[in-house]
């Protein structure tokens, strides 16, 4: 059982780690932080902390630095977040504001809290497969292409190029779209898909010039669907993974390979329990069955209009976490009220 000095101690001990990079010892405690004890009961509260496994010696005769179990400790421990200044508030604020889609707002988010935070930023894409279809619409470009818009009641918005065998003029490309659109407007993106996937198997020998060009449109409408339902996540500043490589124990390169594939984040962010405040942190070894014993991950829910996703940053267990933790909170409560804010004007 550590003592409340005892948790004080650890809690120096993290924070000048992470501002110097430096082991702490004894003395250095004394001297930066005024605990009004000597520096041999500061060792004392030291050899307890070590005793518990949340402080270790890098080396012989060295200061000491926090274990991952002692970063999880000071996290658990935290009694409050460092406030965001004005400065970084005014900044999340502006970044955010203006943007024209959700995949514009995602985007932008992911660049304001890796500008914050020095760290990989993620976002995870809320689950689309209960929103409901509220537009479709095709536009003409000439040259053999279509351009296919698909948007949901929540924000979400795809637009792909399609081919066609042939120039269309604009009555054609009226019928089109208003075939399709008959066939998902108002539907959920499941039921869409669905019926998508029913009339392209009810019809696999089109006879009408017009129904064989919407085969191909249809297939790609599909395809944006699916995506639609599919989990997946927007990520800034891997860069800053090298930048700090000296941070990290091993070697980045599982860090960097679960950023390429996403499945393995979007596990781990999708597993993390968060407190009665909607954060959630994970720390160092605690990633192990992820491969990712090398990294701490810290994130915060946000609302999309209904439905629960995470934003969070990644990074080396040597960070600033109270600081974090609070750009990710803060970063999540403007990405909530901007959602909210623009349902609310549909």
């Amino acid at each position: 059982m550590v003592s409340d000095r005892g948790l004080q101690v650890l809690r120096a001990i993290v924070q000048d780690y992470v501002e110097t990079r430096e082991p702490v010892g004894s003395k250095a405690i004394v001297d930066r932080h005024a605990f009004g004890v000597s520096a041999a009961t500061i060792r004392n509260d030291m050899a307890l902390l070590e005793d518990e496994e949340l402080i270790a010696a890098p080396h012989t005769s060295s200061g000491r630095v926090p274990t991952d179990k002692g970063y999880r400790v000071f996290v658990d421990h935290l009694s409050e977040l460092r406030p965001l200044s004005s400065a970084q508030r005014n900044a999340i604020s502006a970044f955010l504001e203006g943007s024209t889609d959700l995949d514009d707002v995602l985007s932008r988010t992911v660049r304001a809290l890796t500008q914050l935070t020095g760290q990989v930023a993620i976002v995870q894409y809320p689950s689309f497969a209960r929103a409901n279809v509220s537009h479709v619409e095709l536009v003409g470009l000439g040259g053999g292409r279509l351009l296919a818009i698909l948007v949901t009641d929540t924000g979400r918005v795809s637009q792909r190029m399609v081919p066609t065998a042939e120039d269309l003029d604009d009555a054609d490309v009226a019928q089109l779209r208003a075939r399709i659109a008959a066939m998902l407007t108002g539907r959920s993106v499941r039921d869409g898909a669905q019926a998508i996937a029913a009339q392209l198997d009810a019809d696999d020998t089109p006879a009408g010039r017009l129904d064989q060009i919407a085969r191909p449109l249809l297939r790609v409408i599909a395809e944006e669907l699916e995506e639609f339902r599919q989990d997946r996540l927007l990520m800034a500043g891997t860069a800053n993974l090298a930048r700090r490589e000296a941070d990290f124990r091993g070697s980045i390169y599982p860090l960097l390979e679960a950023i390429e594939e996403q499945v393995t984040l979007l596990r781990l962010m999708s597993e993390m329990i968060p407190d009665d405040g909607g954060l959630a942190a994970s720390i160092g070894r605690e990633n192990e069955p992820f491969g990712l014993a090398e990294a701490s991950v810290l994130a915060s829910d946000y609302d999309a209009t209904g439905s629960r996703a995470r934003v969070g940053v990644l990074g080396p267990t040597r960070m600033d976490y109270p600081t974090n933790l609070a750009a990710v909170r803060a970063v999540a409560h403007y990405l909530s009220r901007l959602l909210e804010d623009d349902d609310s004007s549909r």
